[in-house]
Formats: structure tokens, C-alpha cells, sequence
């Protein structure tokens, strides 16, 4: 490892969004960092973002490049900050020049869950009624559950966790769809009514995992963040940024994923899927470990010619 004297010479920044999540997540990273090196001081710096800032209007129509991230990268480009914690599925695959992903931490569950008001506390997705009102501003969710579950009225929920969750107990919805490692984040498993199995709908690329950002120039700095870094996650991830690379998705588009790694073969499945849930395409891809990425480009473009580049063209036109 490089030498850090000149890190322990000077207080290390580090950028997160103000919303309580990213605080929880940033100040357990800096916990992990303190634990390897004790002598350097890191500071967190919380940041407004333009997607903390607009909260009565859905994700989908502000735009979905750098909703979360913008105001962090600029203040690594500007240097007021030396680096930035993400949750990795808001972390846009094309990062501005002179940054990088110096980390990925070892992943939380990533998949959804389904939290239910109280009277519906003995059902489970398959058996909440035919119209129950579900909310959930992501549209790889919206997607896939409207292919599963058309008979649902579903509507957009914004604002932070609790939020969310005084509107689902007040009845204003029925059911939640969120993540599960964003609700085991903040304490709140006891309200994981359901783990959304897979063959339902596929998590979000990099959901679950911590993304971390700083500037590519910064070698000390990105030897010091490798001390976090988990390499299973971090395969995992890359392949699941290069499929949505190649497919030139931002946030706000139906496609998920699923990731696993048994005996250093990767498994990669991938979905895209129209908003109103009539059209969906699936397939799967397995390769060895050191082709991660090589098989996320691999299963893009074999989803793209089974339809899902089609799929995207036409939300990417009726956006405009």
C-alpha cells in the first residue's frame, strides 16, 4: 500500500447528501476508515442535492443524471471535499472527468421489500387486493410489478423514510415497496413485512452496495479507500454497471438486475421492462469473475436485441 503521511497530515473531507441515509451510511464509513487509521481526521461534510431539494414531483420527470450526485462531484472537483459516499445504485455509470470509483462496500441485501399498513399485516404481495394502492417512485419497480400485478393502483411516494411511512400508516397508501437495505439502515427491519423474491422484480443496479467517489488524481487517497472496498461486491457491481452502461440507462429506467458469485463464476440476470408492465425482457449470463464487466456489455446487448433496447427508445422518446 502506498504511503499515507501526507493523508495523516491533514483533515480528509468526505461529502454526503443530508438526508438521513446518507448521513448513516457516510458516518459508517468514516467509522470503518477511523478503525484502519486512527491518526487521520475525517470530517463529513453534508451537501444538498438537486434530488433532496425537489420532493412533490417524480424522480422520472426531474431527469436522472447526477439527481443525487452533482452537487457532490463538484465539490470534489473543486476540491472542498476529498470524496463522496454514495448509495451505488444513484452513482450515474459515466462519472465527470478527473473522478472515479475508488470503493464499493460489501453489499446489504439488495433486493425489495414490501411494507404493508397495519390492516393488511397477514397478506403478502400475491394476496393484497386487486386494488390496493401501492407507492413507490421507481420506475424498474413500477414496471415489474405492473407485469405481475396490472390490478394494483400504483402511485408515486416521495420524501424521506419516515415520510413515506407516516403516509403508508395513515392510509394514504396500502403498501410500500422499498429497499431492504435502506429500511435495515436506519432500524427499521421490524417493518419488512416482505423480501420481494427475484422472479417478482429484480433489484436496482449497485442497490444495496456503497459507492465511493474521489479524484482520480488522488492515489494516496484512492490506496487509503481500497481498505473498504469488498471484492465480491465490487464484481458484482461492475458487471451490473456495465449492462446498464450499454444500455445507456440512467436511474430512472425500468431495468434490474440480479447478481451472485459461486466458485468464482458470476451470475448476471437482467430485465428490462415497459412502464405500463405489458413488455418484458429477461435473460442471463455466466462467466468467470475476471470477466465481470465483459458480461454485463455481454448481456446488454443480448437484451437490446431481444426487444429491451426498443423498450428503452420509446420511454426515452415519450420523455421529451
Amino acid at each position: 500500500m502506498t504511503s499515507l503521511v501526507s493523508c495523516s497530515q491533514r483533515t480528509i473531507r468526505i461529502g454526503s447528501r443530508k438526508s438521513q441515509l446518507a448521513l448513516v451510511q457516510t458516518y459508517w464509513v468514516r467509522e470503518e476508515l477511523q478503525k484502519s487509521f486512527p491518526d487521520i481526521n475525517f470530517e463529513v461534510c453534508a451537501i444538498s442535492t438537486q434530488g433532496d431539494k425537489i420532493l412533490d414531483v417524480a424522480l422520472a420527470k426531474i431527469g436522472d443524471k447526477g439527481l443525487f450526485t452533482k452537487e457532490l462531484e463538484l465539490g470534489m472537483i473543486n476540491h472542498e471535499i476529498d470524496f463522496a459516499v454514495h448509495s451505488l445504485k444513484d452513482l450515474p455509470t459515466n462519472l465527470p472527468e478527473g473522478l472515479v470509483l475508488a470503493s464499493i462496500t460489501e453489499r446489504e441485501n439488495p433486493a425489495d421489500a414490501l411494507v404493508v399498513n397495519t390492516k393488511y399485516n397477514k397478506l403478502q404481495i400475491d394476496t393484497l387486493p386487486i386494488d390496493a394502492i401501492i407507492g413507490t417512485s421507481s420506475l424498474r419497480r413500477l414496471a415489474q410489478l405492473r407485469n405481475k400485478y396490472p390490478h394494483f393502483n400504483f402511485k408515486d411516494v416521495r420524501g424521506n423514510l419516515n415520510t413515506r411511512m407516516a403516509k403508508l400508516d395513515t392510509g394514504e397508501y396500502d403498501a410500500l415497496i422499498l429497499a431492504v437495505a435502506g429500511l435495515k439502515r436506519l432500524g427499521m427491519s421490524d417493518r419488512i413485512h416482505q423480501v420481494i423474491p427475484n422472479d417478482i422484480s429484480l433489484h436496482a443496479v449497485g442497490q444495496g452496495a456503497l459507492g465511493i467517489e474521489c479524484r482520480a488524481d488522488d492515489a494516496e487517497l484512492i490506496s487509503l479507500l481500497k481498505v473498504i472496498e469488498h471484492p465480491e461486491t465490487r464484481d458484482c457491481c461492475l458487471a451490473e454497471r456495465a449492462l446498464l452502461r450499454t444500455l445507456e440507462g440512467g436511474c430512472q429506467v425500468p431495468i434490474g438486475v440480479s447478481t451472485r458469485i459461486v466458485d468464482d463464476r458470476l451470475t448476471l440476470v437482467g430485465v428490462v421492462a415497459s412502464i405500463n408492465g405489458k413488455r418484458l425482457v429477461k435473460d442471463t449470463i455466466i462467466g468467470t469473475i475476471e470477466d465481470a464487466e465483459q458480461l454485463g456489455f455481454l448481456l446488454a446487448k443480448s437484451l437490446s436485441r431481444k426487444g429491451g433496447q426498443e423498450i428503452l427508445d420509446e420511454i426515452l422518446a415519450g420523455s421529451r
